[in-house]
């Protein structure tokens, strides 16, 4: 029997909430210890985050899928593993989520709960950026989910921690962490006027891998209720 859905929301706006809180309480942390060494603060925000995804899908892929990603979300559906009619609840629960973990940071740190961020990030490459990060996720959710399940919070977590260092946009990969992170004038914020280009590119990416790992390699029926508790970002 499934985990009843007000419990799956939960998790998911828990769980999201909580990752958010990581990426800017770790982002405004860094950048105040570094002294002005931007590779220095990207680095602390870079392992604080690989580390947390890797704890928070531990925790919450038996409950909901630990997604705390509308695109995961989708793309779950889409294969399947989230019935249709609980992907919008799902993607408010993380919309929500993120802005209640920005909240939680931005007021950890002495600042307003929620203010608009100022830091531009747009132009062709930060969009191929977010179009190859949120493949690449996908690619490693399906390829790990289909063949070896039990690491998935390990794959994840790994390759969030390099996308941050080989993209030019440092690896947002996640519409409700885009929209989230607008709401804070920190080093991981994003600002307003840039999060739809974000948010299109994030999309386009999910669905190309998802198509092609539908291809490359397809679920077996057998996997269904595997792949549905594992489909984790």
């Amino acid at each position: 029997m499934s985990t009843c859905l007000s419990r799956r929301l939960t998790a998911e706006m828990l769980g999201t909430a909580l990752l958010l809180a990581t990426v800017v309480g770790s982002g405004i942390m860094a950048e105040r210890l570094a002294d002005g060494n931007i590779a220095l603060a990207l680095l602390a925000n870079t392992i604080a985050t690989g580390a947390v995804l890797v704890v928070l899908i531990l925790i919450f892929g038996p409950l909901s899928g630990a997604h705390f990603n509308p695109a995961v979300s989708l793309a779950d559906a889409w294969q399947g593993g989230l019935a249709k009619r609980d992907v919008a609840p799902y993607i408010l629960a993380q919309v929500v989520g993120g802005l209640i973990g920005v909240a939680v940071a931005n007021l950890m740190f002495d600042n307003p709960a929620w203010f608009a961020s100022t830091k531009v990030r747009t132009g062709g490459a930060q969009w191929f950026s977010e179009f190859i990060a949120t493949f690449g996720l996908l690619a490693a959710i399906w390829g790990s989910v289909r063949q070896r399940p039990s690491a998935v919070p390990y794959v994840v977590g790994a390759y969030i921690t390099a996308a941050y260092w080989f993209t030019s946009s440092t690896s947002f990969a996640n519409p409700a962490v885009t929209i989230a992170r607008a709401t804070s004038d920190s080093f991981a914020g994003i600002r307003p006027d840039d999060v739809p280009g974000f948010i299109i590119a994030q999309l386009l990416g999910a669905f190309a891998a998802t198509a092609l790992f539908a291809w490359l390699m397809p679920a077996r029926s057998a996997n269904t209720t595997e792949e549905k508790n594992h489909a984790q970002a």
